[in-house]
């Protein structure tokens, strides 16, 4: 048995008989601050029961929120960055792109897959936060223009959901030709007439909002997402003056006309089955 002892006004215990509570049972929502079981979190689709503030995900976690039983085929997985520019500032890119990869399951900021929602075929791209913040690189923009080429190919609805700080810096011009070649690209399948949504989460800056992001036929964001092109800060020293309550927050974009409609994660896989019901299917 261990043991106890007061000294003064401390309690000491016998450390050997304390016990280890494992890592990573507890989500604390960094909002509200209150505590809930990490699978409860997870099972209420990574969003706070008490605030409703919904957490980042990646794609692996959209893909099987929205996808029919978590099912669909991942197209261009091995398509990744190099380093044209052979950029170094604190280190080489070429470095940074590996500790990326090890520190996330991703090997770029972006991933793509098609499959069945509701029973009907959609292509659906989602961009990892996690990989160097979602930055787009000549890869990222790539990949975009492969899935909207599978999407008119297949004749299927496009679905891209953005979060990312914006152009990746290391690639500069390689990085900043994506804006053009994805929004031309968009404009191929909108001559199709094949819908295209997006869906704009936390957060969605740069280079993402002044090109892809901001194209789709309906654009719709989650509950509280930071979007915008430069961060409220940069804004604020640069105007010289205060910014309204909620700038560049999803519900300030709604009001001012920037947005279609807001969704919860719970909600969005019917919100968008339904839109495409009503106008293509």
């Amino acid at each position: 048995m261990g043991w106890f002892k007061r000294k003064n006004q401390g309690i000491f215990t016998d450390s050997k008989s304390k016990k280890d509570v494992p890592k990573g049972l507890w989500y604390k929502c960094p909002q509200c601050k209150q505590l809930s079981p990490k699978k409860e979190h997870e099972k209420n689709f990574s969003v706070c029961s008490y605030c409703d503030y919904h957490s980042r995900i990646n794609s692996i976690q959209y893909f099987s929120i929205l996808f029919d039983e978590g099912k669909y085929k991942e197209t261009n997985n091995n398509l990744k960055s190099l380093d044209p520019l052979l950029f170094i500032d604190t280190k080489k890119y070429s470095d940074r792109l590996k500790e990326a990869e090890e520190a996330s399951i991703f090997n770029e900021a972006i991933s793509t897959a098609y499959g069945k929602m509701n029973g009907k075929l959609i292509a659906i791209a989602v961009m990892n936060f996690e990989f160097i913040g979602g930055s787009i690189s000549s890869a990222v923009g790539e990949k975009i223009c492969r899935i909207i080429k599978l999407s008119i190919k297949k004749k299927i609805p496009l679905l891209i959901i953005s979060k990312s700080g914006g152009a990746r810096m290391m690639e500069a011009a390689f990085s900043l030709m994506q804006l053009a070649k994805t929004s031309a690209h968009l404009s191929l399948l909108s001559k199709e007439k094949i819908p295209y949504i997006s869906l704009l989460t936390d957060p969605t800056f740069g280079g993402a909002t002044a090109s892809f992001s901001m194209l789709g036929d309906i654009n719709i964001a989650e509950p509280n997402a930071l979007i915008g092109f430069a961060g409220p800060r940069v804004v604020k020293e640069t105007i010289g003056k205060d910014l309204p309550e909620g700038f560049q927050k999803s519900e300030f974009l709604l009001e001012k006309g920037f947005l279609d409609f807001i969704v919860h994660r719970k909600n969005l896989k019917e919100k968008i089955s339904d839109f495409l019901n009503m106008v293509y299917y």
